[in-house]
């Protein structure tokens, strides 16, 4: 079981991407007309959305990808296919493997398939305090919804929700679904040693 210690600081990193990622004002929970009061639940995604991410890891820096929704009737109509938009980049993914959400994605929780099992990196309808697990990159994880927070530049609003992951060995996950994104806005992933073994950035 991982320490209070773990815990603490992987709530830290949370606030720490909070801090770095988020741009505008942040603010409560109060209904402001756009259906914030709504529940914070699963998107739909269509055949073409995509979304430009940024992958750091320890043995190459800044490889950046386009995850394109190629398909939405995988395993018998339950969900999409993410692709990569160049063949470049396929091929460099494939080697590196580090990339979960290439493949097949759950339409009822985007959940993200590993040794051919969905993994539940989200459980929606996302609200504070939450808790389940899962297993990715061959650890288990349990898992704590830290915060949903509303924000706002002024001009529209959206909710966004701060997770924590831990392992038993002192490894941390820590990553913010965006809901105007519909799907993630960054995720790091720290080795028991506190290696930075991910940084996946929108």
């Amino acid at each position: 079981m991982p320490s209070r210690r773990s815990l603490l600081t992987c709530i830290a990193l949370v606030v720490l991407l909070l801090c770095t990622s988020l741009s505008g004002c942040l603010g409560g929970g109060d209904d402001d007309g756009d259906g914030l009061d709504s529940p914070f639940d699963v998107p739909t995604w269509s055949i073409g959305d995509w979304w430009l991410y940024t992958f750091t890891t320890p043995r190459f820096s800044d490889d950046t990808t386009r995850l394109v929704v190629s398909e939405n009737d995988t395993e018998d109509d339950t969900a999409y296919t993410l692709a990569i938009s160049s063949h470049t980049e396929a091929r460099r993914h494939a080697v590196l493997n580090h990339n979960p959400f290439l493949g097949r994605i759950t339409h009822d929780n985007l959940s993200a398939y590993e040794n051919g099992e969905p993994q539940s990196l989200f459980q929606f309808p996302f609200k504070d305090g939450d808790t389940w697990s899962f297993t990715l990159f061959d650890t288990d994880w349990n898992t704590t919804v830290v915060n949903v927070l509303s924000e706002t530049d002024g001009i529209t609003s959206n909710r966004i929700a701060l997770i924590a992951a831990q392992a038993a060995d002192g490894s941390q996950l820590a990553y913010v679904f965006d809901e105007n994104a519909r799907f993630l806005r960054s995720l790091i992933w720290t080795d028991g040693d506190g290696v930075e073994q991910l940084d996946m950035q929108l």
